[in-house]
């Protein structure tokens, strides 16, 4: 019986470690292949199967060991919080965009990146990011991202 309450204990202190984010908040899918569901647990039936590592995700709910998240496309469903990663992504939106230089409208263009392209986030601040996409770097305002709030600041 004490090794089944210190199992218990482990378990709770897992699921305190990994909700210490309060919702709503970003993520991204860490898996090359995930699974959404229609409800947290297995025995509820998958809804979409997601086959690209690196997608924004944002995350609604917590229930113990799963998160419900909300895709670009507004879907939503709950997949296991070990498919999830803290890495924060996003997705450009709309047409092509600019990645600037500097984080101003007249810095030079260094890339052009097409809707529905992922990379990497970095510094936010004054509604420009720092986005990378396969090691090719920019800043990008964060109206034309998915993946980050307008007023949002990253370190």
């Amino acid at each position: 019986m004490p090794a089944i309450a210190a199992l218990a204990l482990l378990a709770v202190g897992v699921d305190e470690a990994q909700a210490q984010k309060a919702p709503p908040y970003w993520a991204s899918i860490s898996a090359g292949k995930a699974r959404m569901r229609s409800g947290p647990g297995r025995n509820f039936p998958a809804t979409w199967l997601y086959q690209r590592a690196g997608l924004p995700v944002k995350v609604l709910e917590i229930y113990p060991n799963w998160r419900k998240v909300e895709d670009p496309d507004g879907t939503q469903g709950w997949m296991l919080v070990n498919l999830l990663s803290e890495e924060r992504t996003a997705m450009v939106i709309g047409d092509i965009r600019e990645l600037r230089a500097t984080p101003d409208a007249a810095a030079k263009v260094v890339w052009r990146v097409e809707p529905g392209v992922v990379g990497t986030l970095r510094r936010c601040a004054d509604g420009w990011c720092e986005l990378n996409v396969g090691g090719r770097r920019g800043y990008i305002r964060t109206a034309e991202l998915w993946g980050v709030e307008s007023g949002e600041s990253l370190p």
